[in-house]
């Protein structure tokens, strides 16, 4: 199942902080250029260059919910669903999502699939590295956070609410993607830590829109003025 570029909602993301977990804050916007300590041409390791492949087909039926497209989704939950879609802003890099988990069980959280790709004719730089791929960013009411699939955090498996902050770093990574090439990451979705003295709950359930703030171009002293862009989505909870 993959959407693409469909436009309902707009807003801007959020991120949260607490424990050491190799992030950048705000969406990973940045108004300077990085400096030489900043830079690095190097993906996160959870970064692919295959085609995006759509696992969503191999989810198994059950007499589950109403997935609102005909279909049924087995028991289990809460469970996401896309709502909408951005429209590719005018850079030469275009936003793809995926959903690979589309439910809450005792053994994963929700997931999606963001793919970028490089739609122009030329090499193509982007940052923040993290950010494109929404890692680390929150949505616009800070209640959910999409972090690396795979990673340790101080989470109780089942409820997938977050029992501490995650903390950022200011490290600005780049990317760099041939003319036509793709590259994936996939994130899970938790909720955010509670305050202290806030009433206990797992995911909470509702709409909810994310938006990551990017730049491509004149990222490492190369030609090519920057632009900065955003892209985002909204996706139910339920």
């Amino acid at each position: 199942m993959s959407l693409t570029r469909r436009t309902v909602l707009g807003s801007t993301a959020l991120l949260s902080f607490g424990l050491l977990a190799g992030c950048v804050g705000n969406g990973g916007s940045d108004d300077g250029a990085p400096t030489d300590d900043e830079r690095t041409d190097t993906p996160t390791d959870d970064l692919t260059t295959d085609e995006p492949t759509d696992t969503t087909d191999d989810l198994p039926d059950g007499n589950g919910t109403d997935d609102g497209a005909g279909g049924t989704r087995p028991s289990g939950g809460p469970g996401i669903s896309l709502v909408s879609v951005d429209d590719a802003p005018d850079v030469p890099v275009e936003h793809d999502i995926e959903i690979t988990e589309d439910l809450a069980t005792d053994e994963h959280p929700p997931q999606v699939r963001i793919t970028l790709t490089n739609t122009g004719d030329e090499v193509v730089e982007v940052g923040e590295g993290r950010t494109v791929f929404f890692q680390y960013v929150s949505d616009t009411t800070n209640d959910l956070i999409f972090l690396p699939a795979g990673g340790e955090y101080p989470v109780e498996a089942g409820c997938w609410r977050l029992e501490d902050n995650i903390a950022v770093t200011e490290e600005y990574r780049i990317l760099s993607l041939d003319p036509g090439e793709s590259q994936s990451a996939l994130v899970d979705l938790y909720g955010v830590a509670q305050s202290e003295g806030e009433e206990a709950s797992c995911l909470p359930v509702g709409e909810f829109r994310f938006e990551a703030d990017f730049a491509t171009g004149g990222l490492s002293g190369s030609d090519g003025g920057r632009q900065e862009a955003a892209w985002g989505f909204s996706l139910t909870l339920e």
